[in-house]
Parts: structure tokens; C-alpha cells; sequence
């Protein structure tokens, strides 16, 4: 009977060492700090619709123009 298979979690995705249970998927709380980082200083985005306007809230228009 052969013993079972470990599962080897993927490497850390900032260091590239092992990942931490405590900390997965980063190997440390400072890998985790940094992709925060990089995700609040707008290093990483995530693609949306090309060439589309975002739609504009709808306008409450009271008919007064003198405010």
C-alpha cells in the first residue's frame, strides 16, 4: 500500500519559496504586504470593457436651474 500523496502547495506568488499555511497563499506576512501594496498603488489592474463609457448615474433634475 502506498502512503499518501502530500499535496505541494504552489510557491509563494512574490518570492517563489513555499507557502505558509498561515499565510496562503504567500509564504510570510510580508509577501502578503507587498502584493497589498501592489494592489493599492494600482500596480495591478483587472482589465474591464474596451472603448465603453462608464454609465453615468442617473441625473435628478428638478427643473431648478438657480442653485
Amino acid at each position: 500500500m502506498r502512503p499518501a500523496a502530500t499535496k505541494a502547495s504552489p510557491p509563494c506568488p512574490i518570492c517563489g519559496k513555499p507557502a505558509q499555511p498561515e499565510t496562503r497563499p504567500f509564504c510570510s506576512p510580508r509577501c502578503a504586504d507587498i502584493d497589498l501594496g501592489r494592489w493599492l498603488g494600482e500596480r495591478y489592474v483587472i482589465p474591464g470593457p474596451e472603448d465603453e463609457e462608464m454609465p453615468r448615474p442617473p441625473r435628478s433634475d428638478d427643473g431648478d436651474r438657480t442653485r
